[in-house]
């Protein structure tokens, strides 16, 4: 039972006084908006993080590039830009719009952060960046560095690993996060060790150990992994904990992303403002990663950016967190809901407290979708764009025919004054992961989509 939260409710009196969160508890779909966010003027004070902090976090990653160049050879034709594209999905549009019986008006497109650079996920973007500032904050402390306008190429040379190696990274995961902290982490010399929960896929794990990282395996869920790989830490003063669900440098890192999508945007001669609004679909577990691009996103655009993460029905953590006003003090196993899900980046029973009240200010909404429709759309993408994603990169794709298609959606399109420039407007589906994903695994999920009759599914619920 859901106790003392903001009073002291049960689970029945939530259900009544919130009836969304009965429809959460049920496993049905669910749209919510986020009733109260301010207007970003108003957002941007109430918070204590800024359009400064991601500035130095651009500038830092830039420092890096020439280090990135060396170690990680993909990269050479981005200058050591960890990047994506973005494309447009139109043929994956009309499926939607058919099955879903609506229309999607303006563009559809996909962030492909499925295939990231070095870690093939999203979490490339955060956890990379926080690694890397940690290594530039101890080879500054240790002399090892003079000052941050050096070359930073030299953190490729065999003396900067020798002076990494006595050093250790941990941290708590479903996996993705994991591979980016362990790929980044063993290429600059740390010793790193990896608690996994038990979402956590096999080819995740071995993929890990093959770089050289410890993998703690764990018969329990993210929470409890987080919480064990943080207890590790604790214990040695030369070992440095990446927390997923506090890390303000993790958000950092994810944030980057929008100041380089805008120039994509304009590169593709998309525009963004009052009459050309722009939709964002983030796949959210924790909540590090929408967190992040939408905390950039809305320093780029402001209220011209409206930003809804997507969640599994069975683990909605981030909707609980902010319906109830909880945050982190709610756990989906507190309504009565299997923490179990095929979108294992996304398998997290609790919201992170820091991301989840600074979020607060800047999400829209956010929605829940079927185990069934991620396995459907898996399979749909690879037939009908012939791109490979992994289930929770999926997520992010069923919210565009959500905000049409329901009262809420709808509701907030009138409430912001959108009715007449919806079809200006550019939806965007941010990829989570994928391309990393071994061929028979990729086989498996392809197959469990082929056998689902989502219109059937969709006419049952």
């Amino acid at each position: 039972m859901v106790e003392k939260l903001l009073s002291d409710y049960t689970l029945n009196q939530w259900k009544d006084e919130k009836p969304v969160l009965k429809s959460i508890s049920e496993l049905k779909n669910v749209f919510w908006v986020n009733s109260l966010k301010p207007e970003f003027e108003e957002a941007r004070k109430r918070v204590h993080l800024s359009a400064r902090d991601v500035k130095e976090a651009e500038e830092r990653l830039e420092r890096f590039a020439a280090f990135i160049r060396i170690a990680f050879p993909e990269t050479e034709e981005t200058n050591g830009l960890i990047e994506s594209d973005l494309d447009e999905i139109n043929e994956i549009k009309k499926v939607l719009e058919s099955l879903y019986k609506v229309d999607i008006p303006g563009k559809l497109m996909l962030k492909r952060d499925d295939s990231l650079p070095i870690a093939g996920t999203i979490k490339a973007r955060g956890a990379i960046y926080e690694v890397l500032k940690h290594a530039e904050t101890l080879a500054l402390n240790e002399g090892m560095l003079n000052s941050i306008h050096e070359d930073y190429s030299i953190f490729a040379s065999d003396e900067f690993k020798e002076f990494f190696s006595q050093y250790k990274l941990v941290v708590g995961t479903t996996g993705n996060l994991g591979i980016s902290v362990g790929v980044m982490g063993s290429k600059l010399g740390f010793k790193v060790t990896v608690h996994m929960s038990h979402d956590a896929k096999e080819w995740k794990k071995e993929l890990l150990r093959s770089r050289g990282v410890e993998v703690v395996e764990h018969k329990t869920n993210f929470t409890m992994a987080v919480e064990r790989g943080r207890d590790q830490s604790n214990e040695d003063p030369n070992s440095y904990f990446v927390d997923d669900e506090h890390s303000i440098e993790l958000l950092l890192g994810y944030s980057v992303a929008a100041s380089r999508f805008a120039k994509q945007l304009e590169k593709q001669n998309i525009i963004v403002d009052a009459e050309h609004p722009l939709f964002l679909y983030l796949p959210c577990g924790i909540g590090g990663s929408p967190g992040g691009i939408t905390f950039g996103m809305k320093q780029v655009y402001g209220d011209n950016v409206h930003c809804f993460f997507a969640e599994p029905t069975h683990m909605p953590s981030m909707l609980l967190g902010l319906i109830t006003q909880a945050y982190d003090g709610v756990s989906v196993i507190d309504f009565e809901i299997e923490d179990k899900t095929i979108m294992d980046g996304l398998a997290v029973p609790r919201t992170s407290g820091f991301v989840s009240r600074l979020l607060e200010n800047f999400f829209s909404g956010g929605y829940t979708l079927q185990e069934e429709e991620a396995n459907y759309w898996l399979s749909k993408m690879m037939d009908v764009e012939k791109i490979n994603l992994e289930p929770a990169a999926l997520a992010g794709l069923v919210g565009p025919s959500y905000l049409m298609s329901t009262t809420e959606g709808q509701e907030y399109i009138k409430q912001h004054h959108l009715e007449t420039f919806m079809e200006n407007s550019t939806h965007v589906v941010w990829a989570t992961g994928g391309s990393m994903v071994p061929k028979e695994d990729q086989t498996i999920a392809y197959e469990a989509g082929q056998s689902i009759d989502l219109e059937a599914f969709l006419s049952q619920k």
